[in-house]
């Protein structure tokens, strides 16, 4: 399912912009149904991968729940549809304000991060004389293959109740008349396509549950988090993650029980790949040693490669006169004044010109979400498929 390029119903946008492929997050939504919710596994929404309302009335009529990591985010679910029980309010730094707004709003759960946060919870809880539903967001230490900015399971990180603090959670609940456990939460990280760390992951939630549950609770709820990533390098050939291998990994190595509700919290992974950023290129400026190809998208419309050093494919849609088919290789540099305004070094495409369309591929998530006004840049449009006739 690649972008759509048959050229004429893209070339006429004004750049920068980002397009959606609508039809590709419905059949991503469908793969996560059938092998995810169709278990009898409940899945949220990440919020913080992208939250476009058009997007979110998507995902929330194909039955998902929202993940939220602040009380905008929390604000922005319930507009767009997402019933409060279905919200999950995670966040290492959740202030007073967004906490008494979760729980006036009745929200399912909070992940709570540390026993500084349960009792500030509890308290909060206590003067609007109801209680607070947790999940103890509890950090495995499980090393990750990612960009280490997208680790959050390990020791090092800021995230999660470590098993020195755990012990003292524990001996804490049964005095925090305010608070009612749930059960467990974990999120070791995020763009994670090997299912190692997964298997891993399962393995100690058992260990944990047994722990827990020893120490006299019942955990109720085991949230596995998501992290699962996405195919930049090749968007064309695996449009859809592999959602079948995913959960089957828990389905194999979970001792899941009847009277227990196993959840995930999937963001990249549903919508990274139906969004292209699109972009025309501006100048084309030749030096001795390399050639830049300067855009009019930059680290303001998409911050990940200055951020992550992240790789995305990049296509070439002609809008101006193909002049010729041969490779050569570019710097594809932005307009900002940032020498980190980078999106590709030494990436080869068909010789660029300029008034060339361009597509940063999959940059649906924490793409558009992550925007900025930086240089005073003015904001810029989003295209849906079926607005072109879901032309794809």
């Amino acid at each position: 399912m690649p972008l759509p390029v048959s050229k004429s119903h893209l070339i006429g946008h004004s750049t920068p912009c980002y397009y959606y492929d609508l039809s590709l997050l419905d059949a991503t939504l469908k793969e996560v149904h059938k092998h995810g919710l169709d278990k009898g596994y409940h899945v949220h929404y990440a919020l913080k991968a992208n939250h476009e309302p058009y997007i979110l009335k998507k995902i929330q009529e194909a039955g998902l729940g929202a993940d939220c990591v602040s009380g905008g985010e929390i604000q922005q679910a319930l507009d767009n549809g997402f019933r409060a029980d279905q919200i999950a309010f995670a966040g290492v730094g959740k202030s007073d304000q967004e906490i008494t707004l979760g729980l006036e709003s009745d929200i399912f759960c909070f992940n709570v991060e540390s026993l500084q946060e349960l009792s500030v919870i509890n308290e909060i809880a206590k003067k609007r004389q109801t209680k607070a539903p947790v999940a103890l967001r509890l950090n495995p230490n499980i090393a990750v293959k990612t960009h280490t900015y997208m680790t959050t399971g390990l020791n090092d990180n800021k995230f999660g109740i470590s098993d020195e603090e755990l012990h003292l959670v524990i001996e804490a609940l049964p005095n925090l008349f305010y608070i009612e456990f749930l059960g467990i939460h974990f999120h070791i990280g995020s763009q994670i396509n090997h299912l190692e760390p997964f298997i891993e992951l399962a393995k100690k939630a058992n260990r944990y549950i047994e722990q827990i549950e020893t120490a006299g609770f019942t955990v109720k709820i085991l949230n596995m988090g998501g992290g699962y990533g996405v195919n930049y390098k090749e968007p064309d050939n695996e449009p859809i993650p592999n959602f079948k291998a995913f959960f089957n990994v828990f389905d194999t190595y979970l001792n899941r029980r009847s009277d227990q509700e196993i959840h995930f919290e999937l963001g990249r992974s549903i919508i990274a790949q139906a969004g292209s950023l699109l972009s025309r290129v501006l100048f084309i400026k030749e030096r001795s040693k390399k050639t830049f190809a300067i855009i009019d998208a930059g680290m303001t419309e998409l911050i990940r490669p200055a951020l992550y050093q992240a790789t995305h494919q990049i296509d070439r849609i002609n809008s101006a006169k193909i002049i010729s088919n041969t490779l050569k290789k570019y710097d594809i540099v932005g307009p900002i004044c940032e020498s980190s305004d980078s999106f590709a070094q030494n990436y080869s495409l068909p010789v660029l010109q300029r008034g060339d369309l361009l597509a940063i591929r999959s940059a649906g998530a924490y793409g558009q979400v992550m925007k900025s006004q930086y240089n005073l840049r003015p904001d810029f449009p989003v295209i849906y498929s079926d607005e072109l006739g879901n032309q794809t």
